[in-house]
């Protein structure tokens, strides 16, 4: 179990195996600006289950995905060198998984458990 409010992990679609050393970075919007909360490395599975603090403030938030340097690193081209994954954060909630599957031309999301 993590200690972060927030987690994620993400799939290469494409081998059907984790994508491992991508950057994430978790941000907050106040007052129509973005500010860094915290940055992470996805692990051998894929994971970064350490992403901020325990506890955030209800808001909006957002997940940037250095998916460029990642398909860089394994030689495949892609369309999409940054995913950016926006959504809502209810302080009343305990946790909020947000996994990102990924291939080279595309990609989906959901809230996880």
């Amino acid at each position: 179990m993590s200690d972060s409010h927030v987690t994620t992990h993400i799939l290469d679609t494409t081998t059907g195996r984790p994508a491992v050393g991508v950057s994430v970075v978790l941000e907050a919007l106040h007052d129509e600006t973005w500010s860094r909360m915290a940055t992470g490395l996805t692990d051998a599975d894929g994971r970064v289950k350490v992403l901020g603090p325990s506890s955030l403030q209800s808001g909006v938030y957002r997940l940037r995905f250095d998916t460029g340097s990642y398909f860089a690193g394994i030689s495949q081209d892609t369309f999409f060198p940054e995913v950016s994954l926006t959504f809502i954060v209810d302080s009343a909630q305990a946790h909020y998984h947000v996994p990102l599957l990924l291939s080279p031309f595309a990609y989906s999301t959901y809230r996880g458990s």
